[in-house]
């Protein structure tokens, strides 16, 4: 249990709501624990792993890290802080959603991101639906559901569409949605359209800061696995120096 009595979930969710037009919860990703610990040490309240980010630290490409190695990773950063961890866990794997969930606990995850395409094809939004109420079912109150909505990252730019999946994935149970890149000026519509929280994702460094993206509606903000590059390509520089200034 977390301070107060509350569970992590709890914790959690809670986080999500109530929150001021322009103060978004800010979920930065960890990659490992290293990570994990580093971005707690700064002060962040909960953090949301990216699989882009995992599978680059894994050695894999985006979308094909073994679903073993996934959670064993996202339970390696949970252990490591005190702080709740939701866990991108890319489509589901292909598990069954109470075999999702049991994995998703046994790794001390409290959230989940679920995207709604896989191979590049979006899925059929009812079906997705499906799925999710039956994540929401074996998880009660016991995970946090975000359910990415992967129109524009597939080429289907309708904010129609978006809108239409949104609302059938929040009334199938998921509690936020997050129509990744969606752009900045459809914020406001997803935002008027769509109950509970909207996840919006950022740029590190560059683009609309996290509290602007709040005041265009986002009420969450993740930033895939921009972290994780960042910090390759600072590891790349510092390397490039070192081999500079060898002698011998």
């Amino acid at each position: 249990m977390s301070e107060g009595g509350l569970s992590k979930a709890e914790v959690f969710r809670a986080l999500h709501h109530g929150r001021a037009p322009g103060d978004p919860l800010v979920l930065p990703g960890p990659w490992d624990a290293a990570s994990a610990r580093a971005l707690v040490a700064a002060g962040f309240p909960a953090l949301a792993t990216p699989s882009a980010g995992v599978a680059a630290a894994l050695g894999y490409a985006d979308g094909e890290t073994p679903a073993d190695e996934m959670f064993a990773a996202v339970a390696r950063i949970a252990r490591a802080v005190d702080v709740p961890v939701s866990a991108d866990v890319e489509d589901g794997y292909g598990l069954a959603p109470g075999e999702l969930v049991e994995r998703l606990l046994e790794a001390g995850a409290v959230g989940c991101n679920l995207e709604d395409s896989a191979h590049g094809v979006l899925k059929d939004p009812h079906e997705q639906a499906g799925y999710l109420a039956g994540v929401r079912a074996a998880a009660g109150d016991r995970l946090f559901v975000n359910a990415r909505v992967d129109t524009f990252v597939r080429q289907v730019p309708d904010v129609a569409e978006t809108i239409e999946r949104a609302r059938l994935y929040v009334a199938a149970g998921a509690d936020c949605v997050y129509p990744i890149l969606a752009p900045v000026d459809a914020l406001p519509l997803l935002r008027a359209a769509v109950e509970g929280p909207l996840n919006a994702v950022a740029a590190v460094g560059d683009g609309p800061s996290p509290a602007e993206l709040g005041e265009r509606g986002a009420t969450r903000i993740t930033f895939g696995p921009g972290l994780q590059q960042r910090a390759t390509a600072a590891l790349r520089e510092i390397a490039v120096t070192l081999r500079r200034g060898r002698r011998g």
